[in-house]
């Protein structure tokens, strides 16, 4: 398996078929990934280390590890690791499509929208 570093953390991808994707994503303490959607996916995020908010749409949901979020197609999202270790969690995409190019970034603290 092979690990993407990213200047929010990193991520290893678990399982790649047809109809499902899986990632292991760890974000580093005080970082956060782009606010985003996808028009081909939606996605479960299942936290198992860590402390973090999950924003969905206009909501924001704190998650402790076992906490879950589903992301559903469409849907605007980002989550955030409010804690002092790394956050990680796992992603589970279920769709038609599960490439890095169906990423639609709103914002980004990394100059990539």
């Amino acid at each position: 398996m092979e690990t993407d570093h990213r200047p929010w953390g990193y991520y290893t991808v678990l399982s790649d078929e047809p109809d499902h994707k899986v990632k292991r994503i760890c974000i580093f303490p005080g970082k956060r990934l782009s606010l985003q959607r996808h028009r081909r996916r939606g996605e479960h995020w299942y936290l198992v280390r860590g402390e973090a908010i999950a924003t969905l749409e206009d909501r924001e949901i704190a998650l402790r590890p076992g906490d879950a979020v589903d992301i559903p197609c469409g849907a605007a999202h980002r989550l955030r690791n409010v804690g002092e270790d790394e956050a990680a969690f796992i992603e589970v995409q279920t769709g038609e499509y599960f490439g890095e190019d169906d990423i639609e970034r709103i914002a980004d603290d990394y100059g990539r929208v």
